[in-house]
């Protein structure tokens, strides 16, 4: 491959040239005699990125060891020619849709990324067939566009890819590159009902070391990164807030046991390995709560069923107990509805005589009002006789 750019740069300078594939490796001449030889044994990931929605199409190598590039040893070293010209400016009027000039160059910037993924994608073949030949065995993943997202992993936004073998970004730098068969747990923080945004923690099975971090991915990505990394067969959990995990992982790494269910005794029960971050509590306990929960709610439907046979026999026994009929006593007694007629007038007779002869007694027993004597109320005094005039 012809007319590439190489990054990382030698000494902040753009670094162009050649790509050349050998019996044993890749070298790199740059225009000013730079080179630069990458060993097929010293690879660990090769990666091609098609260009799709980018500005350029590359290959990139994860190295199992660094090498020196300048003065700086570097672990990933980038390829890649670049479609648009990144630093390209645009015009300050507006230009139509039915230019014929615009149209022209939608044109030529789509037959030149169609070539340059034909080029690459033929280079890659290439080099895994002369690697195969040699006694090399490596192959060129590609990123999978529709699992990728958005996140923070170093000081900028960038989108994120997995690959079959890595999570990555490769189009900004630094680069971002987590091998997945490092990655022992992968932790989720600040997933919150209020939050918009949460953080990813991929804990390196190396408890030595720092865990990576992605900050700020948006919540609609959730599920689908979970659903990823379920078919990788990696565990994840989930937490409301953000670790100290400079702490976290130095008391992990002084724990033997750390993924044993007991504690040095083999009596005291622990939560193992991972399971302390957990949020919601373990399935065991979720399956115990259920079960529980459905004992007590077969205990109640009996009690339940049993309080509405008693109640039902009690109400049985009080209409049992409240059924009277008066015509049946009535019967028993030897009396027809005259008789009952001519004895309730008789009663009504009573009653009104009895009432009667109440209210003349209470006419008689009220007080009398005393009536004052007449000569209190004459005047006495004398009277004037009349002037005449």
């Amino acid at each position: 491959l012809a007319d590439l750019t190489m990054r990382p740069v030698f000494a902040g300078r753009k670094t162009q040239g050649n790509l050349e594939a050998h019996s044993n490796g890749l070298r790199f001449i740059s225009t000013r005699g730079e080179i630069v030889d990458v060993m097929y044994v010293n690879i660990k990931h090769a990666i091609f990125q098609p260009c799709e929605n980018e500005i350029m199409v590359l290959v990139h190598f994860h190295l199992k060891n660094p090498i020196m590039v300048g003065k700086k040893k570097q672990q990933d070293i980038q390829f890649f020619t670049e479609v648009v010209d990144a630093s390209q400016a645009v015009d300050a009027g507006r230009r139509s849709m039915y230019d014929p000039d615009e149209m022209d160059d939608e044109q030529r910037e789509r037959q030149l990324r169609k070539r340059l993924n034909e080029a690459f994608k033929e280079f890659c073949r290439k080099v895994e067939s002369v690697a195969r030949k040699n006694g090399y065995s490596f192959e060129f993943d590609i990123p999978y566009r529709d699992l990728g997202f958005t996140g923070n992993p170093h000081k900028e936004m960038v989108s994120i890819q997995p690959t079959l073998n890595c999570l990555c970004n490769l189009t900004e730098t630094p680069f971002f590159v987590v091998d997945l068969s490092n990655v022992d747990h992968v932790h989720f923080e600040r997933v919150t009902f209020m939050s918009k945004a949460f953080d990813v923690v991929l804990i390196n099975k190396d408890f030595t070391k720092q865990p990576w971090r992605v900050d700020m991915i948006p919540n609609e990505d959730k599920d689908s990164i979970q659903e990823w990394l379920t078919d990788m067969e990696i565990s994840y959990t989930e937490g409301p807030m953000n670790l100290n995990w400079k702490q976290i992982m130095s008391t992990v790494a002084g724990d033997d046991r750390f993924y044993m269910d007991t504690e040095e005794d083999e009596i005291t029960p622990k939560e193992a390995g991972w399971e302390f971050l957990r949020m919601f509590g373990r399935d065991d306990d979720e399956g115990e709560e259920s079960e529980e929960e459905s004992v007590y709610s077969e205990n109640t439907e009996q009690e339940e069923s049993s309080e509405e046979e008693s109640e039902a026999e009690e109400f049985d026994s009080e209409d049992d107990e409240s059924d009277f009929d008066g015509d049946e006593e009535l019967e028993e007694q030897g009396m027809d509805w005259d008789d009952m007629e001519r004895e309730a007038a008789a009663d009504d007779r009573r009653k009104k005589r009895d009432g009667d002869d109440t209210g003349d007694t209470r006419r008689d027993t009220r007080p009398k009002r005393k009536q004052r004597p007449s000569n209190t109320r004459r005047d006495t005094r004398p009277k004037m006789k009349q002037r005449r005039r």
